[in-house]
């Protein structure tokens, strides 16, 4: 099972497809030590994000409690801090560190709002590496404003030995975010594939998989059905700052319970977790790469290993690049079936723009602009 904990809606970053940092939560209101404590044992995977994870200040207790109970521990940062996980990497070199990254300089530092953010990240993460660190990369949010650049960003990282995972727009109560929407679905699509036949070229392992994983970001993109069946409140769980368990990061209306004052078994064996399968069961949202796309892929018994499905498409495309071939794209995804969206509302950037931000109390109706989000 994995399990994903916001640790805090503060950040650090103004990004354009994320408002989370207008709406930070109150430092004494966050999901408490105590309550992180009730995390079970024996989970397969478990991410600590936000918000900037690094603002908190107890971010090593936290590691030290989380990270014996889990295969994999990740801390998902924006990277502006990373002086702040140079302690976590002397102690836990394996843990799995990601940096957002967006592109090239002028790009990243556009979309993500962030002064000099690049050389902070980049010059941090090779700082981690020296330190030891061994799973360390970047993560990017494939758009229209980057599209291009995912095959450039793609070879820095594997030149210099990092990790590079890929997501797409998306709509969530996570993000504070209801109107992400591309402008050109077929153009962003386009240069995934070229991000999946780059991928394909070399012998890392888990590139031949998230070249998998990218062709079903390009189906998203495009407005197809989802190419692995959502496993959210079975195979995996989101806590939000307040302590919240929610089976996804995208429906606020799947709330299954509240760490804080229920302990997990309760949560997890009760009532509102069978009602709330039923609706992922007939979920109708396009959300890939929410969370779901990787347990999704997991095999059920032998979780390092993925299922039939994804096994065979890799192994036979990675052979058809090794002689000389090309992925049959129309193989798998309909350029001729696009979806039209009725309305698109166009991002806007904030580097170099001030904003008042709007501080969220635990006792706050939360997630209201999300009621209503869709993803297709």
């Amino acid at each position: 099972m994995d399990i994903c904990v916001i640790l805090t809606y503060r950040c650090s970053s103004k990004c354009s497809m994320c408002y989370v940092w207008q709406n930070p939560t109150k430092l004494d209101e966050e999901v408490s030590i105590n309550t992180l404590k009730k995390i079970p044992s024996g989970i397969d995977y478990l991410n600590l994000t936000g918000g900037e994870p690094t603002l908190r200040q107890d971010l090593m207790e936290i590691v030290d409690l989380l990270y014996p109970k889990a295969m994999t521990l990740e801390i998902s940062s924006n990277g502006l801090h990373s002086e702040r996980l140079e302690p976590i990497i002397k102690k836990y070199p394996a843990i799995k560190i990601r940096f957002s990254l967006e592109g090239c300089e002028s790009t990243s530092e556009k979309i993500r709002g962030e002064k000099d953010g690049y050389q902070k990240k980049v010059k941090g993460l090779f700082r981690l590496k020296e330190l030891g660190g061994k799973d360390l990369g970047f993560s990017m949010v494939i758009q229209d404003d980057n599209a291009e650049e995912a095959v450039e960003l793609f070879r820095f990282a594997t030149k210099h030995g990092f990790e590079m995972a890929t997501s797409t727009l998306h709509n969530g109560f996570q993000f504070h975010k209801s109107d992400n929407v591309p402008y050109n679905r077929r153009n962003i699509a386009k240069h995934m594939g070229d991000l999946i036949t780059e991928m394909l070229k070399g012998y890392n392992v888990k590139n031949l998989f998230r070249a998998y994983l990218n062709l079903g970001l390009m189906a998203k993109v495009l407005g197809h059905d989802r190419m692995l069946k959502c496993s959210a409140a079975s195979d995996f769980a989101f806590i939000d700052p307040w302590s919240d368990v929610y089976a996804c990061n995208v429906r606020p209306d799947l709330r299954v319970g509240n760490l804080e004052s229920q302990d997990w078994n309760e949560i997890w064996n009760g009532s509102s977790v069978k009602s709330v399968k039923d609706s992922v069961y007939n979920c109708t949202h396009n959300c890939w790469m929410v969370g779901s796309a990787k347990t999704a892929m997991r095999h059920p018994k032998y979780v390092k290993l993925p299922k039939a499905g994804p096994l065979f498409w890799v192994i036979y495309n990675k052979l058809k690049i090794m002689f000389g071939g090309e992925v049959d794209f129309k193989r798998y995804i309909n350029y001729e079936n696009i979806y039209k969206d009725e309305q698109i509302v166009r991002r806007k950037f904030f580097l170099n723009e001030s904003v008042q931000k709007k501080l969220q109390s635990k006792s706050d109706p939360h997630y209201q602009m999300c009621r209503k989000v869709f993803n297709k």
